[in-house]
């Protein structure tokens, strides 16, 4: 058998008063005296199998009754419909071929604390949850590609070592490259992208990047997926509503395709069903000023001790708590925009009216989701540029590059971030950002 005929669970409607094998693992099993029952899971869906004592030979029906949790086997069997089963289809069982007897499988359907569930992250993707959130997971990175594939851009990889910083100096990962010194793993592809934009016009890069910070937040990885578009003749309004654009097709083809998923994550779609585009929008300066007509402080850790300041002070950055607050007035993604200099990063277009504030902007999602979208108009002027590098103290050696680009044919132009993780876990509802990636790496954890 070619494996094109393969059958899985999810084909079964195709398949029905036909005889078919499908091979898994015993997810759960009951029954008892001549009828057992075996929930078949093949990462496609559960397919239950019915054993009846006489369909097939005594010995193979001893040994389906042995199975447990977790034994792989091949079951053949006629597919029947049957609207109790899960899934609405069922196998007749009239063959079991054993693979492997599973011996003491660790996850139980007992409560299982999380310290012990992320050591056995290996295992603990078997489970319905876990199964469901990875399978959304692959639906968004489809959904990103398709739309940025299908809107005119081109894939771009960019490299994981890289000289200089992108972020900030304070959150890189450091190792020794050769005879060439220090190396460090790339905290964003952006400076790439640019370059790749000013050659293929739009342009986005998808893959890992690496944060060391320190962070022991829900929100936070060291190592997470990010998707970067960046194009050349935008501006600041045309990366917002681009940003826009792929949100809703992200929420759209996720409702569309993860239906039963969604089930199984008891996620409450009527809330992702609001997600349709028009995301409202304010100025830093105008979110401020909500903060502080609804009394909500700047919280800083001062000697040690959390301290509230009020009024909330111009020019400091959002934290969680003031961009839960800024969300509760809204059911879809909201853009913050015009944020002050400081406390953004070199690369960002100043404002020409308004020096103090750069092109940036930050799209929040509702339901507590915090920042899903950080991006900019990037500065293209390159006498601006290099004085934003000298006053990072950054190493003007390692930018030469980066400012040919500003050298030769320098045009407006912008891009954003979108990190995956944060996408999945707003959009399944998961509890934990370390459920939205397959093998999670925090501050300390590396195992598995």
């Amino acid at each position: 058998m070619s494996y094109k005929d393969k059958v899985y669970v999810e084909d079964l409607a195709k398949h029905i008063d036909q005889e078919v094998e499908l091979n898994g693992w015993v997810y759960n099993k009951r029954g008892k005296g001549k009828l057992q029952f075996i929930l078949l899971r093949d990462g496609t869906g559960t397919a239950q199998c019915v054993v009846i004592k006489g369909n097939l030979s005594d010995e193979m029906f001893e040994e389906a009754k042995s199975l447990t949790q977790e034994s792989s086997i091949k079951v053949k069997g006629k597919v029947v419909a049957n609207e109790k089963a899960p899934g609405g289809y069922e196998l007749d069982t009239s063959n079991i071929e054993i693979y492997q007897i599973s011996k003491d499988y660790p996850i139980t359907p007992k409560e299982h604390g999380d310290s012990f569930l992320i050591e056995h992250r290996h295992l603990w993707l078997r489970s319905s949850r876990q199964h469901a959130i990875m399978r959304v997971r692959a639906a968004i990175q489809k959904a990103i590609r398709d739309f940025f594939d299908n809107s005119g851009f081109k894939l771009m990889d960019s490299p994981m070592f890289t000289p200089n910083a992108c972020e900030g100096t304070s959150t890189l990962f450091e190792t020794e490259y050769f005879d060439l010194g220090k190396a460090f793993l790339s905290q964003s592809g952006q400076l790439y992208a640019e370059a790749t934009a000013m050659s293929l016009g739009r342009v986005y890069t998808f893959g890992p990047a690496f944060r060391a910070e320190k962070s022991k937040t829900r929100k936070h990885l060291t190592e997470f997926w990010m998707v970067e578009p960046e194009m050349a003749f935008f501006d600041l309004e045309d990366n917002m509503q681009l940003a826009e654009d792929l949100t809703v097709y992200i929420v759209k083809y996720v409702l569309d395709n993860c239906q039963k998923d969604l089930e199984t994550l008891e996620r409450d779609i009527t809330k992702l069903e609001k997600i349709t585009g028009n995301f409202p929008r304010l100025s830093y300066t105008e979110a401020v000023k909500w903060l502080n007509d609804n009394d909500i402080p700047l919280i800083k850790k001062i000697d040690g001790e959390d301290v509230e300041i009020r009024p909330f002070p111009w020019g400091e950055d959002f934290g969680a708590p003031q961009e839960e607050a800024l969300m509760e007035q809204f059911d879809q993604p909201c853009f913050i925009y015009d944020y002050p200099a400081d406390i953004k990063a070199f690369y960002m277009k100043r404002d020409p009216e308004n020096n103090k504030v750069v092109k940036a902007m930050d799209m929040l999602g509702p339901e507590k989701a915090g920042e899903l979208i950080g991006g900019s108009q990037r500065e293209d002027d390159i006498e601006l540029l290099e004085a934003r590098i000298k006053h990072e103290e950054l190493d003007m050696d390692d930018f030469q590059w980066y400012l040919d680009l500003r050298k030769y044919g320098s045009v407006p132009h912008s891009g954003f971030g979108m990190g995956l993780e944060r996408t999945v876990k707003w959009i399944t509802g998961a509890k934990h950002i370390r459920e939205c990636i397959p093998f999670p790496r925090m501050i300390h954890r590396i195992i598995p």
